[in-house]
């Protein structure tokens, strides 16, 4: 009978919450503001974590994102240190942060999709249907 998650995966899962209360109570940088962790990769040797963030902030510049990664990645050591305490693990992985930018490319793309469907929604009823409205690869 195959195993429905592996210890890798339970244990990402820990990670992932206890990081979410961690950074919400204990990391009073300003640079961060509002983290989510929207998942944790963990190597097979439990040596290192993966955590991959999102942020919810005002203006979602690169330096803002670079800044917020960079916050992260310097508390590294002592969110691990804090997270030791609820890992009945031998070894606490160590934290690589990475700024997940999944949301951010959704919200590109549904962007794209309704400008896209505005254009054709603009163009004459016997245009709709024929191939002159349709873009062509050259």
């Amino acid at each position: 009978m195959p195993k429905e998650f592996s210890r890798g995966r339970r244990v990402g899962d820990h990670i992932q919450r206890e990081l979410a209360t961690l950074i919400q109570r204990e990391v009073k940088d300003p640079r961060v503001g509002m983290v989510t962790i929207s998942e944790v990769k963990v190597s097979r040797d439990l040596a290192y974590a993966d955590v991959y963030f999102t942020l919810i902030a005002q203006d979602m510049s690169e330096t803002n994102v670079l800044e917020g990664e960079e916050v992260l990645n310097s508390a590294a050591g002592f969110l691990r240190s804090q997270l030791a305490k609820s890992l009945t693990t031998r070894i606490t992985p160590r934290l690589r942060f990475h700024f997940d930018s999944t949301v951010e490319n959704g919200a590109h793309m549904d962007r794209v999709i309704h400008a896209a469907r505005a254009r054709d929604a603009q163009l004459p009823p016997e245009l709709a249907d024929s191939d002159e409205a349709k873009p062509t690869d050259g």
